[in-house]
């Protein structure tokens, strides 16, 4: 059973936030990818669309999440889900840092505004 340790795990800063990988496939994962995503406070995300549909759990603070236009703000314990082919971006406008855990499938990309591809250290 492959278990991963926290303390063994590399995280990954972008866009002023913490993204640390818990389950993709360098871990033993053959299908689904599972992060931690730390959003600094008042932080504005920068928006960007998905290739592959992606859920997302509030575990601690507040975010504003943007799917497709439509805004909603989270709190702990509530959750998301983002089409595949959606725009999004998370947003935590409070004064204190939100943790969220994000999962989707192998193979995740994005893309910025300007077209950059992003293929994720912390998923595949």
């Amino acid at each position: 059973m492959p278990v991963i340790r926290t303390a063994d795990i590399a995280s990954h800063q972008m866009h002023g936030s913490t993204f640390t990988p818990l389950v993709r496939p360098t871990m033993g994962s053959a299908e689904l990818c599972v992060w931690r995503l730390e959003v600094a406070p008042t932080i504005e995300g920068v928006a960007h669309r998905i290739h592959r549909e992606e859920a997302f759990v509030l575990l601690s603070g507040t975010i504003t999440i943007t799917i497709e236009g439509e805004s909603s703000t989270l709190t702990p314990g509530d959750a998301a889900v983002a089409p595949a082919g959606s725009d999004i971006s998370l947003d935590n406008p409070s004064d204190v840092p939100a943790t969220v855990l994000v999962t989707t499938t192998v193979g995740f990309t994005g893309e910025l505004p300007d077209g950059t591809i992003v293929d994720p250290p912390w998923v595949n």
